[in-house]
């Protein structure tokens, strides 16, 4: 099977796409600008103490002050099997100046939720400097192995401080847990260097952006090749894989920037898809998933699929298909919380049994934990998803303005990235200058947005863009056309992409 990461940063975004075989499996999107602060470090202050809430609040230099549970400590590592203290009370007194990191992000009118048992995290392990727990992840679950991890990361630890063993490191040696690490208590020495001198309010570390992230979580278990579309991204990346020996440097592939890698390689298609409800299966059936306010419902349906057999094994073959399919698109949706799945109607209980099993056999792969309930006599089952990052389909779609917000039409960004592809083709046909007719309204947050500055003043510059507005044209709508004249004969309101 070839495994392939493709890395890319346009419109203000940093996007990262699995493939196996061609296929998309996991997509992630973040916006550089994100307030996603979570695991950001601040020295902070203790403005205040209530002992009836077994809390303190502390000013971060944020717009409200944080919360910090006092008795709760490191508790939430008891999803790990392990051993040590993991409940701590800090002896804190209004006015004293510590070091706490973000657990949950602040959000409308509450402050972040942040603790003083600090911890880092790497690929195979997490260091918790303050907390002397020694944890291991459940999914490892062979005894032996179980039993070496745990020792060999016992000698790694100093007084007071503890490991937590990911997944990950199920098939690592004492070499590359010990040179990881090394690496996490550095980054820790070099957290208490740096506060020594931080002002209240400052932050003293931060969590690595989307493509650390990934090179650190994601990457391993015979990945071919990584293809980066971006130079300033492509030299991060290439830092990171020589320090994997799993990688290396030879494996990365710099695309030029002029070209659109995503749709060179197919990648394109497979992601606006991401936005339909309807997705096709393999066999000619197609699922139909709906999001809720509370869950995400799933409908299985033969469609064009007749089988060869009875009923019954017609049924239960397109249920086995959409097994596949409904763990490849919760993973590369990130739908996380409840889900339900409305099988098609099996009346043997073998067949159910069987579902429920393949299933669990395809959601075990993914990294997100999830937990599946047994198949009702209605042949619905239900499972949890633990989200892991935002909503890839809030990337793409907003809510639609001409229906009260109920329905959903594309984002700005998105379509911004769809019109950056056309001119990308465009201009590799050699021509000087580009005309777009689009919506009035979507030109004025299109230049309000500058979501395509740093292409018009970067490999653009010498070429001319303009934007030609249309007062009956819907806001989605947009067409691009090439034109090497001279003189250019366009209507007064057209305008010079910035």
């Amino acid at each position: 099977m070839k495994k392939e990461w493709f890395f890319d940063r346009f419109c203000g975004s940093q996007i990262a796409v699995y493939t196996e075989d061609g296929i998309v499996t996991e997509a992630m999107i973040e916006q550089e600008n994100a307030d996603d602060l979570t695991g950001t470090i601040y020295k902070g202050r203790v403005c205040n103490l209530v002992p009836g809430m077994q809390a303190a609040f502390v000013s971060c230099g944020l717009e409200r002050n944080c919360y910090l549970p006092l008795g709760e400590g490191a508790a939430r590592f008891t999803s790990y099997d392990g051993e040590g203290n993991l409940v701590s009370t800090p002896d804190l007194k209004e006015g004293d100046e510590i070091l706490v990191q973000i657990v949950k992000p602040p959000r409308g009118t509450k402050g972040a939720k942040v603790t003083c048992d600090l911890s880092f995290v790497g690929k195979t392990l997490i260091y918790l400097p303050r907390t002397g727990f020694l944890g291991i992840s459940r999914k490892i679950t062979d005894p032996a192995q179980r039993e070496r991890l745990l020792k060999e990361t016992d000698k790694l630890r100093e007084e007071g401080a503890g490991f937590i063993v990911r997944t990950a490191a199920a098939t690592a040696d004492k070499r590359h847990l010990r040179i990881e690490s090394e690496y996490l208590k550095r980054v820790w020495r070099s957290v208490c260097q740096t506060a020594q001198t931080a002002q209240v309010g400052d932050a003293v570390y931060r969590e690595f952006d989307l493509p650390f992230r990934v090179m650190r979580d994601s990457l391993g278990d015979g990945v071919t090749r990584l293809y980066v579309g971006d130079r300033e991204l492509y030299d991060k990346i290439v830092m990171l894989a020589r320090l994997r020996p799993d990688i290396g440097e030879r494996r990365v592939v710099y695309c030029p920037e002029e070209e659109n890698t995503f749709r060179k390689y197919g990648l394109t298609p497979q992601l606006r898809a991401l936005c339909s409800r309807s997705v096709p299966m393999e066999n000619g059936g197609y699922l139909v998933i709906d999001r809720t306010e509370a869950m995400t419902v799933i409908d299985v349906n033969t469609g064009k699929f007749t089988g060869e057999d009875s009923l019954e094994e017609t049924v239960f073959e397109t249920n086995l298909v959409a097994v596949k399919e409904i763990a490849r698109q919760v993973r590369l949706r990130n739908i996380g919380g409840l889900v339900a799945v409305d099988f098609i109607d099996m009346t043997e209980e073998t067949h159910r049994t069987a579902i429920d099993a393949a299933l669990a056999e395809a959601l075990a792969a993914d990294r997100a934990k999830c937990r599946v309930m047994p198949m009702s006599d209605m042949c619905v089952s239900m499972f949890t998803r633990k989200r892991t990052g935002g909503d890839i389909l809030d990337f793409f779609l907003s809510p639609c303005p001409h229906c009260t917000r109920q329905g959903f039409v594309y984002s700005d960004r998105f379509l911004a990235i769809t019109l950056r592809g056309d001119l990308l083709e465009l201009f590799a046909d050699d021509y000087e200058a580009a005309v777009v007719d689009l919506s009035r309204d979507f030109m004025r947050r299109l230049l309000a947005g500058r979501y395509l500055s740093e292409e018009a003043h970067g490999i653009w510059k010498d070429k001319r863009i303009y934007l030609v507005p249309h007062e009956d044209w819907h806001e989605e709508k947009f067409a691009v056309r090439g034109d090497n004249s001279g003189v250019l004969n366009l209507p007064d309101e057209a305008k010079l992409m910035y």
